[in-house]
């Protein structure tokens, strides 16, 4: 165990590695995910992009989403999230997000991509300037666009996040 693990962070990410076989067990990915606050699970999850045809629906989006209905803010600030694999960029882009201030996880990204879960290409294409991207990207409107954001910006009725 590492200097700043504790025997409760080993029994959360064993949860989180008990959903990820449980998951597999049922068809699923094998991915499972646990959001603590002061030492009690808030939420749990698992991958279930196959189980409701959600490419969005990984072990850590799964959890936040659930965590943060649970405490009804988007705010979880003081949250520790579980993974029992390394997040994702789209993953890793939520926490921060959601202002999650601890990451714990077991596989690597290298571990998963060993089994056809490969990150590498998203870190890859985010680095490029979207005109060099593998999917075309193009900027249309973006005059009328920026009139949402002229308005929230001098809207006294916004929550910033």
């Amino acid at each position: 165990m590492s200097d700043n693990m504790s025997d409760n962070d080993t029994l959360f990410m064993k949860r989180a590695i008990e959903l990820s076989l449980e998951n597999v067990k049922k068809g699923g990915g094998p991915f499972g995910a646990v959001i603590v606050r002061k030492e009690e699970i808030l939420a749990e999850s698992c991958n279930l992009v196959t189980a409701i045809n959600d490419p969005t629906a990984h072990a850590e989006i799964n959890v936040i989403r659930e965590a943060a209905r649970k405490l009804k803010t988007f705010d979880l600030s003081g949250c520790v999230i579980y993974a029992s694999c390394e997040p994702c960029p789209m993953c890793l882009g939520a926490i921060y997000w959601a202002r999650i201030g601890k990451v714990v996880f077991a596989n690597t990204s290298s571990d998963a991509q060993k089994i056809g879960f490969a990150d590498s290409q998203i870190y890859s294409e985010i680095s490029r300037p979207p005109k060099e991207r593998n999917i075309e990207f193009r900027q249309l409107l973006r005059e009328e666009a920026l009139k949402a954001f002229k308005a929230w910006e001098e809207s006294d009725n916004k929550t910033e996040y």
